[in-house]
């Protein structure tokens, strides 16, 4: 007998929804299936069986994260498909920062209202995601939850595990001044410091829609476009060069986000000029009247990872990067230090 529960449905959980759900998602899902895939949707655990060919030491990293209030645009505009590979990206672009290539992920989707179509273009999202990242999903869940939400929102999250040999993990005490510091370009905004962009913009659907002649599309087009994903191009960057540290530059920016990867008594050196700043952040600090500071300490200001490597290795190190179809270009350098960024 099919589970259905009529008094379940009557207080605002309709599981025959949730079944549809995984019918519509089962194809997106299939996509990122690998040799390492064992269970299917639908069991109690996602199995996953690990190959460590060439792994003398594995050890398993871990990273989790959701898609922030991003996901706002995402419901004025009625777009559901991208902000699955903004989870999936927020996710493995931190757990390739130590040199783990991602295995699997999950996800996890809670919802005023379960609509089946709305949930499958999400997990669609997520799919693609994981397709670009390499790694399977394996598992996820999707929770209605009526009265804590309104029926037409939703809050999605995370989980991916990568695996690395213990000794290659990237170990940034090796690092010294003269360093070069290479920026690989972002998608834009990404997915960070959108309750400041929400602010600024005063966001609705009207402004949303609203052609920007600098930008080139709309202004909730150019905000929904997805987080980049930088595992393939990273996994090719240490399959030819010493790499010294790696940051995922999310929330915080700069000014949060190098500093993490750096020994102490090492500062990054940032030369202002040779930022390539796409023209959303300077719509964002011109409209918000933002300083300076703060918007380096907010977003992304174009450079989603930043690399550090031997000066002697820069220029191959940028050649790997652009091979695997990411744009990277040195930005700086190391020096003696305690203030952990400057930028002049």
């Amino acid at each position: 007998m099919k589970s259905f529960s009529e008094s379940y449905k009557e207080a605002g959980v309709d599981v025959t929804a949730g079944y549809k759900a995984v019918e519509l998602m089962k194809a997106h899902v299939a996509r990122t299936f690998s040799s390492g895939v064992l269970s299917g949707l639908g069991g109690f655990g996602g199995m996953f069986e690990l190959d460590t060919t060439g792994i003398e030491k594995p050890v398993l990293v871990s990273g989790t994260d959701g898609v922030g209030t991003k996901i706002k645009i995402a419901f004025i505009m009625d777009k559901h498909n991208t902000v699955g590979i903004d989870c999936v990206a927020m996710c493995v672009n931190d757990i390739i920062c130590c040199g783990a290539k991602p295995q699997f992920f999950l996800d996890y989707i809670a919802c005023g209202k379960n609509i089946p179509e709305k949930i499958a273009e999400i997990v669609s999202g997520v799919a693609e995601g994981c397709v670009q990242a390499g790694c399977a999903l394996i598992g996820g869940e999707t929770a209605e939850h009526p009265g804590l939400m309104p029926e037409e929102e939703y809050d999605l999250a995370g989980f991916s595990v990568g695996v690395v040999d213990k000794d290659k993990i990237i170990d940034p005490y090796c690092q010294k001044a003269g360093d070069a510091v290479i920026a690989i370009r972002s998608s834009g905004v990404h997915s960070n410091g959108f309750s400041l962009i929400r602010k600024v913009f005063s966001v609705n659907e009207q402004n949303l829609a609203r052609h920007q002649s600098d930008l080139g599309t709309t202004l909730g087009e150019c905000l929904l476009t997805p987080t980049r994903i930088y595992v393939k191009a990273i996994m090719n960057l240490l399959d030819n060069v010493k790499v010294k540290s790696i940051s995922h530059i999310t929330g915080g920016g700069f000014y949060e986000n190098i500093p993490r990867s750096l020994p102490e008594g090492i500062t990054a050196v940032i030369d202002r000029a040779s930022l390539r700043i796409p023209p959303i952040f300077e719509l964002i600090e011109k409209t918000g009247k933002i300083p300076e500071r703060d918007m380096f300490n907010t977003f992304n200001m174009g450079v989603g990872m930043v690399v550090a490597v031997d000066k002697n290795d820069a220029d191959k190190a940028v050649a790997a990067i652009n091979a695997a179809g990411e744009e990277a270009y040195v930005m700086g350098e190391l020096a003696e230090g305690s203030e952990g960024v400057i930028i002049r």
